[in-house]
């Protein structure tokens, strides 16, 4: 897990490059725009959507602290996700 330090701080999980290559093939029908792209992810026991932020290449997924503070995340944990696009 990562942050972003802005006004407010925001928290992402960077997607592995092989989960990328299977991401950008299905982009183009999925993409609403920017080419973000909506999915549904759980982590623990927390299911949640948002949607996936393309950065360098790759993806990023948005951490909301709904989701960050129960399921105990810390910045630089590897983290377990589900993706369903």
């Amino acid at each position: 897990m990562i942050e972003w330090r802005g006004p407010a701080p925001f928290y992402y999980i960077t997607i592995p490059a092989d989960v990328c290559v299977e991401i950008k093939a299905a982009a183009k029908v999925l993409s609403y725009g920017w080419g973000v792209i909506p999915v549904t992810s759980t982590i623990g026991k927390t299911t949640f959507t948002t949607s996936l932020f393309p950065k360098d290449g790759g993806y990023l997924l948005p951490v909301k602290n709904a989701v960050r503070l129960p399921e105990k995340l810390e910045l630089g944990m590897q983290v377990k996700v589900e993706l369903s696009l």
